[in-house]
């Protein structure tokens, strides 16, 4: 039998949905009021019950209305639909383009930039950048996240690849959920890992006392990074990083859990630990096969100055 963690997308907005098993402390409680505390976007609880009639939230597959009651392992689902008014406008907002042509654009993105807008942020996002320079981008994921095939978060900085048309659209994200995209990371954690090299195998999901956070749990979805030491300063640690999955901040979840957090990072981690605002996360590998030519595609970015600051300054301790 297939667990709901290991269901595959069966389309590429899956991506964008999000989804929850309900636990025997949750069961009982109304539909509404359990999306609404859990959403990523942190919507109202109105607002909700205005997915849940459109048909945006699913209960096991079905719609359900917003005084559903829960029972335990219901798997509720929502991808929330575009507001009616989305105006996304073209900003001439500068890219650091890393490679181009008439299917595929590899940027890298600095840290501190907002891959997508959301509901109630519409501007100063690198889709208002794409839409500038690009005439075209795929349409697959709608107005508010033309060409944006997957994503790296908001203090995260590195490489990014985003499609001008839905035939790259779709074979970039088949490639994503055949896991044959190379994601490298660097990273600056916290402490002295007792091992060179190895392997994190540990399920992903909501954070059951926080569910606007991540965290390694029994029902979480499968979850694989591999690690790799570079550098050793005693209390903190390079390391590099590949993603055999991507689910949303495993890197940052993954490090946490095995006593090792990201330096920086205000969420799953100690902030203000380094001169940096953020986590020390960088996206330098970026490899896939071009969706047209079919020729196997490689970039590297280098440490930002800011994090590489933060590297001399520890070397030279």
């Amino acid at each position: 039998m297939t667990s709901q963690a290991d269901r595959k997308p069966t389309s590429p907005h899956d991506e964008w949905t999000q989804e929850w098993v309900v636990t025997e402390a949750e069961a009982g409680g109304r539909i509404d009021k359990f999306v609404a505390e859990s959403a990523e976007e942190g919507v109202s609880r109105t607002q909700v019950q205005e997915w849940i009639r459109a048909g945006a939230v699913t209960v096991n597959g079905q719609p359900v209305k917003p005084n559903y009651r829960l029972a335990p392992g219901d798997v509720v689902a929502v991808t929330p639909p575009e507001p009616e008014d989305a105006d996304i406008r073209p900003e001439p907002i500068p890219l650091n383009i890393v490679y181009e042509d008439g299917d595929v654009i590899v940027v890298d993105k600095p840290r501190g930039m907002v891959v997508h807008p959301a509901h109630g942020h519409t501007s100063g996002t690198l889709v208002n950048a794409l839409l500038h320079h690009c005439r075209d981008l795929s349409g697959i994921n709608g107005r508010l996240r033309p060409g944006i095939v997957h994503r790296i978060d908001k203090d995260t900085s590195g490489l990014l690849m985003a499609a001008k048309n839905d035939l790259a659209h779709l074979s970039l994200s088949e490639q994503l959920r055949a896991h044959t995209v190379e994601r490298v990371y660097i990273a600056l954690v916290h402490g002295n890992l007792p091992h060179d090299r190895g392997t994190i195998d540990a399920p992903i999901g909501r954070d059951p006392h926080d569910r606007k956070k991540f965290a390694v749990t029994a029902g979480g979805k499968p979850s694989v990074t591999h690690f790799a030491v570079m550098e050793r300063f005693g209390d903190y640690t390079l390391v590099r990083l590949e993603l055999e999955t991507g689910r949303t901040h495993q890197i940052r979840v993954h490090m946490k859990y095995i006593g090792h957090p990201l330096a920086g990072d205000p969420v799953y981690g100690r902030a203000k630990t380094v001169p940096l605002d953020g986590q020390a996360l960088h996206a330098a590998v970026l490899g896939f096969v071009h969706p047209r030519t079919g020729e196997r595609l490689r970039f590297e970015s280098p440490i930002p100055g800011d994090f590489r600051r933060i590297l001399e300054m520890l070397r030279s301790r």
